[in-house]
């Protein structure tokens, strides 16, 4: 699979290279800077590496377990979580659904009925598959419930699909589309503070279907105001803070399904996520 993606990729660049107008994404620098970027244990069906621990593995007892609504100014979802558990479209075990049926999530509002894990992190690395049931669909995965590595079918730019969200695109054709399962794979190292001041921003590295498409980058900021994570309403979300935070799901009114989510606490002595 991973050579058959290699060769999809390299096929696709040099298209795009000599098809200007193709249509292609405008991150294509990341993918430039990635060509051969290539890592194990990444992609769909990634097994559990050593050292991380399982978050979802279809169950409704880990589910109750280990996750919860993320208790934002809009949170309007009561406990136990309501997400529904659903067939594996694939044809065998569970998945999770973000089409939580409370009313205003079910009317796109975010931080209504968002999932977030118990256990809150600095440093980690995270695996996450997901499939978009229909064309459109919207989700996100938040990294320390801060930073958004969106999920949003159809939408190549700074907003769209697997974009460190409002700041850095990323190369659409490595998305298997909808009705098929995706992978982000995920080094994240969180901000770092002296004295109460923050003196490195977090970076991140993360791999899309096994192939790189964000590199170590800087994050910014957070984005999306107080009801899309924490610090999203400091200082319009420049005013990042050192509290450690969970790794969120998103819903907002779509069927986008995940599965296979596992977590290895990290401690990243240097700001240098790649892997």
């Amino acid at each position: 699979m991973k050579l058959l993606t290699l060769l999809l990729f390299l096929l696709t660049f040099a298209f795009q290279s000599s098809h200007p107008d193709s249509g292609g994404s405008p991150a294509k620098s990341n993918a430039e800077a990635s060509f051969f970027a290539y890592a194990t244990d990444v992609g769909v069906g990634a097994k559990k590496i050593k050292g991380a621990k399982m978050y979802f593995d279809g169950s409704a007892k880990m589910l109750r377990k280990k996750w919860t609504y993320w208790k934002g100014p809009r949170l309007s979802a009561k406990l136990p979580v309501k997400w529904p558990l659903v067939r594996d479209p694939d044809g065998s075990g569970v998945a999770l659904s973000s089409k939580d049926p409370d009313p205003n999530a079910s009317q796109g509002l975010y931080g209504s009925a968002d999932l977030v894990t118990k256990d809150e992190f600095r440093d980690f690395r995270a695996h996450v598959e997901f499939f978009v049931r229909k064309r459109g669909g919207n989700s996100g995965v938040y990294l320390q419930n801060r930073y958004e590595i969106q999920i949003l079918d159809g939408d190549s730019t700074t907003h769209g699909m697997a974009a460190i969200i409002n700041e850095q695109a990323a190369p659409y054709f490595v998305y298997n589309g909808p009705g098929k399962w995706n992978a982000y794979d995920i080094n994240f190292r969180a901000a770092r503070f002296k004295d109460g001041k923050l003196v490195e921003k977090p970076r991140v590295t993360v791999y899309f279907n096994g192939v790189k498409i964000h590199q170590d980058e800087e994050i910014q900021q957070v984005w999306g105001g107080p009801n899309s994570g924490i610090d999203g309403g400091n200082d319009g979300g420049k005013g990042i803070t050192d509290k450690p935070g969970g790794l969120k799901l998103q819903s907002e009114g779509h069927e986008v399904l995940y599965r296979n989510i596992w977590i290895k606490k990290l401690n990243l002595k240097f700001p240098d996520t790649d892997f």
